[in-house]
């Protein structure tokens, strides 16, 4: 937790962006896995939540009337049956002076203050993500689930998405402690894999460092000889000598801020020749996003030039043909990068999608293209501002039922070799990430310590430090 000047401070501003009415901010609760009392561990508090009230604990939800100027922190304090099994803890009243939050309310005040407010003033609330508090929201405003996302407050989401799109100082020194443990969670993948060893030994090994450094995982880690899957999640399957092994996983803080890095490793420890071909490709797109990204620049408009790159080295592989601008216009590209180049992060891998990526990605200057296969997955287009953090994450990937439906259509088959395609079938995918802050004049990757990624610099560190 920060100080409480911090959380005393974001509140000001924003109710300044708000300007009038009551925001409610939900907290998390508890989510319980196969009976009420086994829950999920550790306990995820709402970001946004965190960002302004700073609490950790379960069942809050914070309350700022605009118009009145007072600040409520609502919840119950824990009985004797909870601290017998969980110990003591604070205070309701106690956690919101912590804040520099003046009062405190049990829940069922919250209903109370809603229904006063009812009719006769704005209450603002964002797009909830989790059942519990819909059913919550529904219980309060009368508003249906199915509804509530469009009844959400336009001014609220808004706000939020300024003010925690700019990374403060000490965010950024957050995001740095969170890479110290995303570099251990990628070395330890890397001393540890060959062939013989599962796939989930390796997963369990990268998770278990997150929870031993950190507080958790930033999101569900993904290593597997199949990188071709996007989201390929550790299986039982034995590592293969000659295959490639695609590593995606983050850490939390404990003040839960997140690192989110890619490598891919040859499970052998030493990259086959065809290998390195298509992973040089991977790399100079990775390392050219250091060279364009910059404030006042638009994130599609990096995205684009990335793939104009990658276009232009398959071509001189002979996968792909044509004028690059034009097979990059027509989604060509999109065979072997179905998704975008990065996307926002900060307290969240993701950060701030649950507010819709429309709002945190783009703006009324950069709209999405939800039509074009790959390039509707583009999460960050709109222009960059210095604190901002977005990742680079270009890939390259060979799916073999995505070659079989082209090649079926005929889609983009003047850019495409299919018959080359064919041959690498069973290739997988490769992809290189790191998470970049945008600086006043240009960006840098976040990280003292670079988890390696240059081919000799991966086998060199594979062969040198196995497990």
């Amino acid at each position: 937790m920060f100080s409480k000047e911090t959380y005393i401070s974001r509140r000001a501003e924003l109710k300044r962006l708000v300007g009038e009415g009551i925001i409610v901010l939900f907290g998390n609760n508890e989510s319980p896995c196969n009976y009420p009392a086994n829950s999920y561990y550790p306990m995820r508090q709402d970001s946004s939540f965190l960002y302004y009230f700073g609490q950790k604990r379960d069942g809050l939800v914070g309350v700022i009337d605009i118009d009145n100027d007072i600040e409520t922190l609502i919840g119950d304090d824990i009985d004797i049956e909870d601290i017998v099994w969980y110990g003591s803890v604070d205070s309701v009243a106690d956690l919101a002076a912590q804040v520099g939050v003046k009062n405190s309310a049990p829940m069922r005040q919250l209903k109370a203050i809603c229904d006063d407010a009812k009719g006769k003033r704005t209450i603002h609330f964002l797009p909830p993500y989790r059942h519990d508090i819909k059913i919550q929201l529904m219980d309060l405003l009368d508003i249906h689930p199915s509804k509530q996302k469009a009844a959400a407050s336009m001014p609220l989401i808004r706000a939020v998405v300024k003010m925690r799109s700019t990374k403060e100082p000490q965010e950024i020194e957050a995001l740095e402690r969170a890479s110290v443990i995303g570099y251990k969670m990628h070395t330890t993948a890397m001393s540890i894999t060959r062939p013989g060893v599962t796939e989930k030994y390796v997963g369990g090994q990268v998770d278990g460092i997150a929870h031993s450094y950190g507080a958790m995982v930033s999101f569900a880690t993904i290593f597997s000889q199949h990188g071709e899957i996007m989201h390929g999640n550790p299986s039982t399957a034995l590592l293969e000598a000659g295959r490639l092994a695609l590593c995606d996983c983050g850490a939390e803080t404990i003040d839960h801020y997140c690192s989110d890095n890619t490598r891919t490793m040859p499970v052998s420890g030493k990259f086959t020749q065809r290998q390195l071909e298509i992973y040089s490709i991977v790399e100079a797109c990775h390392d050219y996003v250091l060279e364009v990204a910059r404030p006042g620049v638009k994130y599609m408009d990096v995205h684009f030039a990335v793939c104009r790159l990658m276009t232009d080295r398959l071509k001189e592989l002979g996968l792909m043909r044509g004028d690059t601008e034009e097979a990059v216009r027509a989604g060509a590209h999109a065979m072997f990068l179905p998704h975008g180049l990065g996307h926002m992060m900060g307290m969240d891998v993701h950060d701030m999608e649950n507010l819709d990526q429309i709002n945190v990605g783009f703006d009324e200057e950069t709209r999405p293209n939800l039509e074009q296969f790959g390039t509707n997955c583009l999460r960050m287009g709109r222009r960059l501002q210095e604190g901002f953090v977005v990742t680079d994450e270009p890939g390259i990937y060979f799916i073999p039922a995505l070659i079989d439906d082209w090649r079926k259509t005929g889609h983009c088959a003047e850019f495409l070799n299919f018959d080359l395609l064919d041959t690498y079938k069973d290739f997988g995918g490769i992809r290189i990430e790191d998470d970049v802050l945008i600086t006043a004049d240009g960006c840098r990757f976040i990280g003292k310590d670079r988890i390696p990624y240059h081919p000799k610099d991966v086998e060199e560190y594979m062969a040198s430090h196995r497990a």
